[in-house]
């Protein structure tokens, strides 16, 4: 079995993970597209909006009767009417003339501006006195503003967000083609593994990873699938492995990925048909035994047992692989959200290692101040009290006191965000 001997950097190991994609396509209601990634380029097939629509309550007009106005001088126009929403005028507008209009009503033929209600004046029932000249097209939205017929509205890969659909629903697509979501087999192994209803024994911990795993795979919007427990035996996993392999995208293993006997996760890895072992070893802290490879296109992965870990490890690399299975491009959107905070106290590195430490954010003094949260391995509070994490380079012996660091803020693990 190979030993850290050859363990690869973050950067690397991102590199890896971007040759992975989606397994297919769906066709999903608009009404459930939030979230979902658009697997062609999204095409306009019509103008958006269709008609000369108003922005401002007022009074729809011919900008060229308003030409000079002024208050000392203003012009006067005879009120034609009202344009009620969503309707059309019921006559062009003639020289000299205007119409009642409101936010968002449609513009009468002929006219080609509004002018604000702040800028008239009622001189009687028909009779419109404007203190304001206005220019061609002033207060109003063309035909084609928000997007033009044939134009591209989303490219294949991007993330619908709540304003999407709005869009979306504005051009009148009831469903959308999307990305199918991934399905991420989650097997936790160990002897010392029990049902989170269950009194655990001597030794024993309840399945925690389980739970944490799944939850975060439904938060960068993959779909977990329940593969069970498996106690450390060897065809027990491998029966267990092959099954959840073939009804899912991808299978993370919990818990067997460092080196030792009873160690068994690239042992059964290695029995997958064209198997190919792409990291086993990366030189971050905590996470180092993580294991990545490929049967065929899928990717299977062995994360550390402690969940403290494992969740640094999901956090890093494996919101990164759902991202590609999920069909998403590289684009400013997708990348970490980080702010800027002063480091509480010194915190200590080793050279050639990637750590990432626990901090919390708090305020002091209109400053935004990262407390470090140290705790023994595996402990959960430390997961619990925490709002992000630092990283500090492999390249350097730690992080002081007063110092301006940047803290990953991932909005399914922090609850600043």
């Amino acid at each position: 079995m190979p030993s850290f001997f050859k363990l690869k950097k973050s950067e690397d190991v991102l590199r890896l993970i971007e040759q992975f994609g989606p397994s297919g396509e769906e066709t999903v209601p608009l009404e459930y597209a939030l979230g979902r990634v658009v697997s062609r380029d999204v095409i306009s097939q019509e103008d958006l909006p269709h008609f000369f629509r108003s922005v401002v309550d007022g009074y729809a007009v011919r900008s060229r009767d308003t030409f000079g106005a002024s208050e000392s001088l203003p012009a006067l126009l005879t009120i034609s009417g009202e344009i009620l929403m969503g309707r059309q005028s019921p006559s062009g507008l003639s020289q000299g003339h205007a119409f009642r209009i409101a936010t968002g009503g449609m513009l009468p033929e002929n006219a080609d501006g509004v002018v604000m209600i702040e800028h008239c004046h009622l001189l009687d029932e028909q009779t419109l006195e404007v203190s304001r000249a206005i220019s061609p097209l002033e207060n109003v939205i063309q035909p084609g503003d928000d997007f033009k017929k044939g134009g591209t509205v989303f490219k294949r890969g991007h993330k619908l967000r709540v304003q999407d659909l709005g869009l979306l629903a504005g051009l009148g697509r009831r469903q959308i083609r999307v990305y199918r979501k991934p399905r991420v087999a989650i097997i936790s192994t160990g002897d010392e593994i029990v049902s989170v209803s269950e009194h655990p024994g001597p030794g024993q911990v309840r399945d925690i990873n389980r739970y944490t795993l799944a939850a975060f795979c439904r938060s960068v919007g993959a779909e977990p699938v329940n593969a069970g427990r498996c106690p450390d035996h060897f065809e027990d996993l491998k029966t267990r492995l092959h099954k959840s392999l073939a009804r899912a995208e991808t299978v993370w293993i919990s818990g067997g990925s460092s080196v030792g006997t009873r160690d068994l996760t690239l042992k059964v890895f290695e029995t997958l048909q064209d198997f190919e072992l792409l990291v086993h070893g990366i030189s971050i802290s905590p996470g180092k035994p993580t294991i990545i490879g490929k049967s065929g296109t899928k990717p299977v992965v062995g994360l550390p047992g402690h969940v403290a870990s494992a969740l640094v490890v999901a956090d890093v690399f494996m919101g990164p692989l759902i991202q590609c299975l999920s069909g998403r491009t590289r684009s400013p959107e997708n990348f970490q959200l980080e702010v800027e905070a002063v480091l509480s106290r010194n915190v200590e590195s080793a050279t050639g290692r990637e750590d990432y430490v626990r901090v919390k954010l708090v305020h002091q003094k209109d400053v935004l101040v990262a407390r470090p949260v140290f705790g023994k391995s595996g402990l959960i509070s430390t997961l619990v009290e925490s709002d992000g994490l630092i990283r500090i380079d492999l390249n350097t012996e730690g992080l002081y006191e007063g110092q301006k660091v940047k803290v990953r803020l991932s909005p399914h693990l922090s609850s600043s965000v």
